[in-house]
């Protein structure tokens, strides 16, 4: 019938190539030629049964259900076979053709010779395992099993397993997202684990069941007592910066250190699995191809850190006890007055390289009294309960991941504030400058507020804002600026309407903070960009930076020593170790222009897209 079928068609006029095009072409053009002519029905309805494309598709719909009927046979049985003699056979060219060559290169991948295998699996229909028969004499009351077959190979299973104190039986816990029970899809959580192997593991510890596995080769039996069915429960993919250090062997409460996952401060953890209060699921980025790990959910990494911080014995906060002389800079009260005399206008006469007009622009933010306060304030500075104990109630309550998504700037929205830091010396100052004197037009930095008065030329609202003691003072208790601190008697800070009116003009706002700042620009409206800046190693510093001058902590530029460039490492040492997990770019400067090339790039893909702290997202809120 099939063949009979088959030639019919073939030989029919309207069916060669472009055959049912043709077809539908004339159909189309039958009802409208029926719908002109203005027949009745039942003319109609004869002329399109004995219409020769009506035949046609009948004919077609006859053969496709012949091959519905008629299942597909395979043409060899042994494919990877004859793909190693074709093999074998080309070998023993002497000169083959570049064409022979790219065959013989398809034939022996891995991909291919895999898929061989797999079609002649299929073709002589060898599916293992052959699971034995079910007895005739089961029991009426015997619960339902399920045999579970799985194919070990170097991935992990995915699966955890715990005892039940009670009855002694032994559970599915957890299957790991990604692992290769949750890819099988027929192990779940709670099944309870009655053979493996054929071996019974009634009566028996867990550890000795994973001894099983672990001597386990090719594929591995579970018999298994299905879990009542759970509704499915739908979760969104989260993408979390992970604020804290982790290490699962370390950590005595993870149920299995194994399926546990480490992970450091900064790094992009995908979280796949939050149904566990306590552990969730989690892959780390960019790598999402592999199986998911255990890591604290944040609930239960606040109880331990609280567990911990009440069990330490009672010390002393430096940062509620009282201030020593040296706290509040008598040391160096001395110095200051000997240096009263020295005119400040001296010091403002050597900012001609750092701040200045330019084709029209004035580039603020580079005074040297702007500077000073800033390399003298952390010794006044009062330190914050967090960072004078690592272990106090303050990072107890700490959360240890922040949520973070893609953002993609609208172009009506402001640009992302640009915030440089790195240790005194490393050249962030420098940088800065550069990249607003290149293009002032695109970067520009805030203009500081200060309460001393104008001096001869200075003009307020471009050198400074001029403004009051007590005007400051309300700015301060407002939180108005993001820094600010004391030099020579008068007040100088950054605030933030000044960095508000740089990016409201549509320009990229670059500053330059002390770490403990970060806290304070990370706002969404700001949507801050990080970007650290990281010394080179201490023999390139050396080769580097021998004529190159810094701010000290006194009032005057010196050049640089042996023990300022360890200094300078051991401070970016300190900052990295402490606030690594807000930086979203580490940039060496190692070559001043190589460095400004490299952030340039950084700050556009920060414009352009990148992740974003979703509490700085306003649709987020």
């Amino acid at each position: 019938m099939r063949q009979h079928v088959e030639t019919e068609l073939m030989t029919h006029p309207g069916l060669h190539e472009n055959s049912l095009t043709k077809i539908l072409e004339d159909v189309v053009e039958e009802v409208r030629l029926s719908i002109d002519k203005d027949i009745n029905g039942a003319d109609l309805l004869h002329s399109l049964l004995s219409a020769p494309w009506l035949n046609s598709l009948l004919r077609v719909y006859e053969c496709l259900l012949e091959y519905t009927r008629t299942s597909p046979r395979p043409c060899l049985l042994y494919a990877s076979t004859l793909s190693q003699e074709i093999m074998r056979d080309m070998r023993s060219l002497t000169a083959p053709s570049p064409e022979a060559q790219e065959l013989y290169m398809l034939l022996r991948a891995r991909h291919f010779q895999a898929l061989l295998s797999a079609h002649d699996s299929v073709a002589q229909k060898d599916y293992s395992p052959v699971l034995p028969p079910l007895p005739d004499d089961l029991p009426e009351d015997e619960e339902a099993m399920r045999i579970v077959c799985l194919v070990k190979n170097k991935q992990p299973l995915g699966a955890t397993i715990k005892k039940d104190e009670k009855t002694g039986e032994i559970f599915i816990a957890r299957v790991i997202h990604g692992g290769l029970a949750d890819r099988s899809g027929l192990l779940y959580p709670g099944d309870k684990l009655v053979e493996v192997n054929g071996e019974p593991v009634e009566g028996l510890e867990p550890v000795q069941v994973i001894q099983i596995l672990i001597h386990s080769q090719g594929t591995i039996l579970f018999k298994v007592i299905p879990n009542s069915p759970q509704p499915p429960t739908s979760q969104a993919t989260l993408y979390m910066r992970a604020m804290v250090d982790y290490n699962p062997l370390q950590d005595p409460s993870i149920p299995c250190p194994d399926a546990g996952m480490a992970f450091s401060k900064g790094d992009l953890l995908q979280i796949v699995d939050q149904r566990d209060v306590q552990w969730w699921q989690a892959r780390l980025l960019p790598n999402t191809t592999d199986c998911a790990g255990l890591v604290p959910s944040p609930s239960h990494f606040k109880s331990k850190k609280r567990e911990f911080w009440w069990s330490q014995s009672y010390q002393a906060h430096t940062c509620i006890k009282s201030l020593s002389a040296a706290d509040v800079g008598e040391e160096e009260g001395a110095f200051e007055e000997k240096s009263a005399d020295a005119d400040d206008e001296a010091f403002e006469t050597e900012e001609g390289e750092h701040s200045g007009h330019m084709e029209g622009f004035y580039i603020a933010g580079f005074r040297y009294s702007l500077r000073l306060w800033r390399r003298r304030a952390p010794r006044k500075r009062r330190q914050s309960c967090q960072s004078c104990n690592p272990n106090s109630c303050h990072s107890a309550s700490t959360s240890p991941y922040e949520e973070v998504l893609n953002y993609q700037r609208n172009r009506s929205e402001p640009p992302r504030l640009i915030v440089l830091l790195g240790p005194s010396g490393v050249g962030v100052n420098e940088l800065r400058r550069r990249l607003i004197k290149i293009n002032p037009n695109t970067f520009q930095g805030p203009i500081p507020y200060t309460t001393r008065l104008p001096r001869s030329g200075e003009v307020n609202g471009r050198e400074y804002h001029f403004i009051t003691k007590e005007l400051f003072e309300y700015l301060m208790v407002n939180h108005k600026f993001i820094e600010y601190g004391e030099h020579k008697r008068h007040l100088y800070g950054t605030c933030f309407d000044s960095i508000k009116d740089v990016l409201d003009s549509g320009k990229t706002c670059i500053i330059d903070i002390e770490p403990h700042c970060i806290h304070a620009v990370r706002t969404k409206k700001l949507k801050p960009y990080i970007i650290f800046v990281k010394p080179p190693s201490l023999e390139h510093m050396k080769l580097t930076r021998t004529d190159a001058k810094f701010i000290a902590n006194s009032y005057f530029k010196t050049s640089f020593r042996d023990e300022d460039f360890e200094k300078i490492e051991e401070a970016a040492r300190i900052m990295e170790a402490q606030y690594s997990q807000f930086f979203d770019c580490v940039i060496v400067n190692d070559r001043l222009q190589d460095t400004c090339m490299d952030l340039f790039a950084a700050i556009q893909h920060a414009q352009e897209g990148a992740t974003v702290d979703t509490s700085q997202l306003d649709q987020l809120r």
